[in-house]
Order: structure tokens, then C-alpha cells, then sequence
């Protein structure tokens, strides 16, 4: 006598005959040998679609972190500036550290000028800056000053005395004007000198002492520093008075509430705010990538569904035997749903390892060189979040599922008696 499939209540023996379905069914069907390969195209399309997302999700944040890493840089943490009301002075200077002493505070006087050397021009914005005080706060200025004590104590044998008009300059304006070490740059301020006729613009030839490297072109074409003092002197400022205070904050998002509530007449901007257009552009293209990739996926998925159709109505005759055998609905449609979601999670599981292959592979080999100048950096820069990773993951699963619940629910609609009836 021939034992019976065992009915529903009998969970651990279901649980096999749904294992040995599933089993059976990703066989390879010589008969009807294009449904396999519809489900391997399925199982290839959401594992190159999952490794593309995360290769390109953590390309995105790499070079997002590395723009922001240099803007973070470049623009300061927290920038104070006078709204007009009161002036930024060293009284004021002396009570925000006094007050603040988890903050670095370097004061500077801010001027727009062209630099001109030979019959080449350039606009720059020229910061008078304490040397000191700004290496605190500016890894890239820091390191340029770094240089220029070295250079003296090399060549002059003898440490750096700050010149009265001595300047920093980009990478980019050094090599573009071809400058050396205390070659002189002449500069043209905007700050007009009264003469005998009218006003004329004021000039004044700097003596290059240093050169810092951002990797950003615009800061290193653009951004000039020199001492406080001169800086002062041209657009003929008292001792003590500034244009702003750079401030450094390991957490200015805080801080910068802290600083408006006890200073609401001086105006604090964020380094975020400097370039909240850039960013949210950022976020918008970031945004649109994954969208499309993630379509990647969905078109991959449409392979499941038509693997698990083409499924169904090949074994109708089966199903139907097995649902008068004493086989479940519930079990007929656990079969599909594992079915097709042993595709898809395989194609994820398989897209997350080749994407961790591929980043170490790019993180590790000078496979892939940029041009520094456009993209700041020589190296591709890598960076996935978990957040990221996350989301990829969770809506690879929810498109997997939803794509085999609809073959599962057609086959739990098979009229048995029908099928076997012409069959």
C-alpha cells in the first residue's frame, strides 16, 4: 500500500516535502530545458544588478566623503563674520576662548585681489591670517607651513621669521606662474589709495614663502594667505580688528547653536551652509543612481516571476496530483515562494561577495588612476555605508519576494479535477 503525503498539521514532514519540491524543481529540465535557463538568467541579473548598486553606492559615498573631507577643510568648521551691528575685535577674540575653550579660534581679515605676474592674471581671495593660529586649524595650511620652516631651516640654516609681507600659495597658481621659492607676486586689491587725480587700485609685490596643496583646483587656484598684520596695513584696518574669526569644532552642528545663543549679534555660518547647493545636488544624483540601478534589480526579477510561470504550467499535471494526494495550498504556494526566493537570495548573496571582491580589488590596486585636479584625489575613493547597504539589501529582498508571491498564488488557483480531467 502506497503511504500518503502527509496533511498539513504534520509540520516537520511538510517542511520536507516542501525541501524536496524545491529541490526537484531547480533541476535542470532537459525536456523543457529554457525555463532553467530563464531562472539563471534571474539568478545573473539580480547578482550583477546587487553588485553594481553597492560598487557604485560606495563609489558615491567615497567621493562625496572626499569633497566633503576637503570643503570640511577649506571652508573651517564654523565661520564668525560681523553682521554689522558689532565688530569682530581682539576684546571679543579673548571672550569666545575664555568661554569656549573646547573651540580653536584663528582671527582673519579677508580681501578680494589679482595676482599678476609677467602678462598672466589671475582673481584670488587673499586671507591675512596669525600662521600660527591657522596650522591649529588647517591641516592642508599647516602642512605648507610645516614646509616653509623647513625650507629656512635648510636653506638658511636658521628657523622661519614671519616677513612682513610674506604669502602662501595654492599648487595650482605656483605651477601656473611658475613660482619659487621667494619669487615675488604682485598682488592688485580692490581697496582703492586716493592719489592726486583720483583713486587708483593698491599694489604690492608678496614674497612667496610657502605653497599648500588642497587638491581641490578652485582653493588652490584661488586662496592666497598672508601674516595678519599686512593684510591689516592695505585695507588700513587698527591693530586688533578683523574681518571674522575661522573657528574649528569637532562637532559644529552643536556648536554653532551654543556660539548664536550667547553671541546673537555676530553671524556664525557652517561650513554646510557655504555649500548647501553642492551638496544637496550630491544627494539628488545619489538618490537618482540607486533608483535606476535598483530597476536593475526589478528587470531581473521579471526573470523570476516568468521562470516560475513557465514552472507552474509545466508541472500543472504534478500539482494537481499532489493537491488530490492530500497536499495543502499553503504548501503549494511555500513551495513557489521558496522557489523563487532561493533565486533571488542567491543572486544577492552572490552580488554582495562579488562587490566585496571587486572594492577590495579596487581599494587595494592602482587598477583605476583619476586626474587629481578634477577629482582631488589620484585614488579612487571607497566608502559604504551601512546605511547603504542596508537599504540595498532590504529592497533587493522586498522585489525578490514580491516577485515570487504571484507565481506561488497562481499555482495554489490550479483546479485539480479540471487539469486531470484533460490531462
Amino acid at each position: 500500500m502506497q503511504p500518503q503525503i502527509p496533511s498539513a498539521p504534520h509540520t516537520k514532514s511538510n517542511t520536507k516535502l516542501i525541501s524536496f519540491l524545491v529541490r526537484r524543481y531547480l533541476r535542470f529540465n532537459k525536456s523543457q530545458p529554457f525555463i532553467s535557463i530563464t531562472a539563471i538568467l534571474a539568478f545573473l541579473g539580480v547578482c550583477i544588478g546587487v553588485m553594481v548598486l553597492i560598487v557604485a553606492m560606495a563609489l558615491m559615498n567615497g567621493f562625496d566623503r572626499e569633497f566633503e573631507r576637503k570643503l570640511f577643510i577649506m571652508n573651517y568648521p564654523i565661520t564668525a563674520l560681523s553682521s554689522g551691528f558689532e565688530m569682530i575685535d581682539a576684546n571679543l577674540l579673548e571672550e569666545m576662548e575664555s568661554s569656549f575653550q573646547h573651540l580653536q579660534f584663528s582671527p582673519f581679515v579677508q580681501i578680494q585681489a589679482i595676482s599678476k605676474r609677467g602678462q598672466r592674471m589671475e582673481g584670488a581671495v587673499v586671507f591675512g591670517v596669525d600662521f600660527e593660529r591657522e596650522s591649529k586649524l588647517n591641516p592642508v595650511f599647516n602642512t605648507a607651513y610645516q614646509n616653509t620652516q623647513e625650507s629656512y631651516q635648510k636653506n638658511f640654516n636658521s628657523a622661519y621669521q614671519r616677513g612682513d609681507f610674506d604669502i602662501i600659495v595654492g599648487k595650482t597658481l605656483q605651477q601656473q606662474y611658475g613660482l619659487q621659492f621667494h619669487s615675488n607676486l604682485l598682488l592688485i586689491f580692490t581697496h582703492l589709495t586716493p592719489t592726486a587725480m583720483s583713486l587708483s587700485p593698491t599694489m604690492k609685490n608678496f614674497n612667496v614663502v610657502g605653497v599648500f596643496d588642497s587638491g581641490l583646483l578652485a582653493y588652490d587656484k584661488g586662496y592666497i594667505y598672508t601674516n595678519l598684520e599686512s593684510l591689516q596695513t592695505i585695507k588700513q584696518l587698527p591693530q586688533g580688528v578683523y574681518d571674522g574669526i575661522h573657528i574649528y569644532s569637532s562637532d559644529p552642528h552643536k556648536d554653532i547653536l551654543e556660539l548664536q545663543k550667547h553671541y546673537p549679534q555676530i553671524h556664525f555660518v557652517g561650513w554646510w551652509e557655504q555649500n548647501g547647493n553642492f551638496f544637496a545636488a550630491l544627494a539628488l544624483e545619489k538618490r537618482a543612481l540607486f533608483i535606476v540601478l535598483m530597476l536593475i534589480i526589478l528587470v531581473a526579477s521579471l526573470n523570476i516571476i516568468s521562470s516560475l510561470l513557465m514552472t507552474v504550467m509545466n508541472r500543472r499535471k504534478e500539482i494537481a496530483l499532489l493537491l488530490t494526494m492530500g497536499t495543502s495550498a499553503t504548501e503549494i504556494k511555500k513551495t513557489f515562494l521558496y522557489l523563487g526566493n532561493f533565486i533571488g537570495i542567491s543572486g544577492i548573496l552572490a552580488g554582495g561577495i562579488l562587490a566585496a571582491i571587486i572594492l577590495v580589488l579596487l581599494s587595494s590596486f592602482p587598477i583605476i588612476s583619476l586626474p587629481a585636479d578634477v577629482y582631488g584625489s589620484d585614488k579612487l575613493p571607497l566608502e559604504l555605508s551601512f546605511v547603504d547597504l542596508i537599504s540595498i539589501l532590504v529592497g533587493s529582498f522586498v522585489i525578490v519576494f514580491s516577485s515570487s508571491y504571484y507565481p506561488a498564488k497562481k499555482a495554489t488557483q490550479i483546479d485539480p479535477l479540471q487539469v486531470l480531467r484533460n490531462e
